[in-house]
């Protein structure tokens, strides 16, 4: 599997613990109806001397992707660096709703307009954990910060808040996180197995889930229905 899941990582990587080693970071069992197959990634031998740099940027698959963790999805990446790449696929939710998932976590959750809210499937690297992208990237203790209004947090206090506050304003929770090792997304792209553009976080937060991925597209100016198989980036 892709480096980027273990838990341990190289100088420069942040390290997402458990629970049990912070006291203060979240798991969740995930039920059948979030889960995924999952497919054993290929080992790549790593780019050198690129400086290629995704961060804040869409991954969208491209429609000959196998791997069915990740056909037809879109994906946020969070960071991308030489040790790898790791983000959260932002269109495929769960039957699980936040109520169920802040009943499981044991936090009372006080803002009903979240309730209903979709927990995610994040990506297949540890898919018991809990990830928030957020909007106002805020002060968390385990907060990887993209920029000046986008963090991804893996610590229960955004959650604490999230229920007794309403803050962060607008979130996505999902379960597990996309990870790739150091050079594999490069190879991945080289083969063509995605398209990219900046990310426009508009698309995450105020459109449907489904309607994500063709919202990205247009980004590019490009029609999902009449894509073919050649990979191009912005």
């Amino acid at each position: 599997r892709s480096r980027a899941g273990r838990d341990e990582t190289r100088q420069g990587r942040r390290t997402w613990t458990s629970e049990r080693e912070t006291g203060n970071q979240w798991t969740q069992a995930c039920p059948k109806s979030c889960r995924y197959n999952r497919t054993p990634r290929l080992k790549i031998t790593p780019v050198t001397n690129t400086t290629i740099n995704l961060t804040d940027h869409f991954l969208i698959a491209m429609p000959a992707m196998a791997d069915p963790n990740f056909s037809r999805t879109l994906t946020y990446i969070a960071e991308h660096n030489e040790n790898g790449a790791m983000g959260v696929i932002v269109n495929r939710p769960t039957e699980m709703r936040l109520a169920t998932l802040f009943e499981r976590v044991d936090i009372p959750l006080e803002h009903h307009e979240f309730a209903d809210l979709p927990v995610y499937f994040g990506g297949p690297v540890q898919s018991d954990r809990g990830f928030v992208l957020h909007r106002p990237a805020g002060k968390w203790h385990s907060t990887l910060t993209v920029n000046d209004s986008i963090g991804l947090t893996s610590s229960r206090d955004v959650l604490q808040s999230l229920a007794s506050d309403g803050e962060p304003g607008e979130v996505l929770v999902a379960l597990g996180y996309a990870g790739w090792s150091a050079g594999q997304l490069e190879h991945e792209l080289a083969q063509n197995a995605w398209l990219t553009v900046p990310a426009d976080l508009s698309i995450v937060f105020d459109l449907p889930s489904e309607e994500r991925l063709v919202a990205a597209m247009q980004l590019l100016g490009v029609d999902f229905a009449k894509l073919s198989d050649v990979a191009g980036h912005a």
